[in-house]
């Protein structure tokens, strides 16, 4: 087991099971919002196989999940738009990186597949399969068995994109259009907002769609930065293109507000920061068709 911390315990049946069930989508009873909620940073089943090549506790294992966020944003299905969440952990694979952004240092051969390790993620030790967790503590005792990069990617990389990929098309099938919500956390600080909103420097969303978001969060009384520290990552570059009606936004919500990060467990604010989160999900559901024109997407400095 993993320590005393609320991750889900597969016991025996741990690999098998993740691999039968990488993700989890939560659809509406009514579709009736055109939007996709999505969260890949969640996940919380943690492979003893994986473990056991780790030389960290069990709760450092865990310092880069964005941990709850998929409850935070749980109510989404009960407004209209399904919401799908990883089940597999970020330190394992990393759903919001580009699939070609790994490290061949990592391996005892190299893998036989595109990779790109120029990247500043990569750098830093975050490509799709993780050197590091946050802190920059490492994750592994030795080197993987090259097999481990494509094993890795097609049993849970690949088929969460295929399913996130399928409810953004149902999605604009029933709409004529699309916005994904890419729902994150982000360590806190003394500098930090509550929240952080990312569009990729205007490049992923409408100008009055984001500019509503912001405005609904300030509104419930959320302090709220724009594109620093961060502006989005693969989900939103990869998915997002306003001009042909599909538009992708990042939500990083500040851990100090619910998360006791130490030992990642849920502080009592938890619920109260539910229920806030889910008033500004209803705002951006029941936002009019309007503000996803896509006249400018260059946007300015809004925080």
């Amino acid at each position: 087991m993993l320590g005393e911390v609320e991750i889900e315990d597969l016991g025996e049946r741990e690999l098998d099971e993740l691999i039968a069930r990488p993700f989890q989508v939560s659809r509406p009873p009514h579709h009736t919002a055109p939007f996709v909620f999505a969260s890949p940073h969640s996940g919380r089943v943690y492979p003893q196989s994986f473990v056991r090549t780790s030389g960290l506790d069990p709760v450092s294992l865990r310092f880069s999940e964005d941990a709850f966020v998929d409850e935070l944003f749980a109510c989404a299905p009960t407004l209209g738009a399904p919401l799908i969440a990883a089940r597999f952990p970020r330190a394992f694979v990393d759903a919001n990186r580009a699939a070609n952004e790994i490290d061949p240092s990592m391996f005892d051969a190299l893998p036989a597949l595109p990779m790109d390790a120029r990247t500043v993620r990569m750098a830093a030790g975050l490509g799709v399969i993780p050197r590091v967790v946050r802190d920059g503590l490492e994750i592994y005792r030795g080197t993987l068995p090259a097999q481990e990069a494509a094993f890795r990617l097609d049993k849970f990389y690949r088929p969460y994109h295929a399913a996130l990929a399928r409810l953004i098309e149902e999605t604009k099938a029933r709409f004529g259009m699309v916005v994904i919500i890419d729902c994150h956390s982000m360590p806190s600080s003394s500098r930090a907002p509550d929240i952080v909103i990312g569009d990729q420097y205007g490049e992923t969303a409408a100008t009055p769609l984001v500019a509503h978001v912001i405005d609904a969060a300030r509104k419930l009384g959320f302090t709220v930065g724009y594109n620093a520290p961060y502006a989005g990552g693969h989900t939103t570059s990869a998915y997002g293109h306003p001009t042909s009606g599909t538009h992708a936004l990042q939500i990083e919500i500040n851990r100090g507000l619910y998360l006791d990060e130490r030992r990642i467990e849920k502080r009592a604010s938890f619920e109260a920061l539910a229920k806030r989160i889910g008033a500004l999900i209803e705002q951006l559901v029941a936002a009019d068709a309007s503000l996803l024109a896509t006249t400018n997407t260059n946007q300015r400095e809004r925080a």
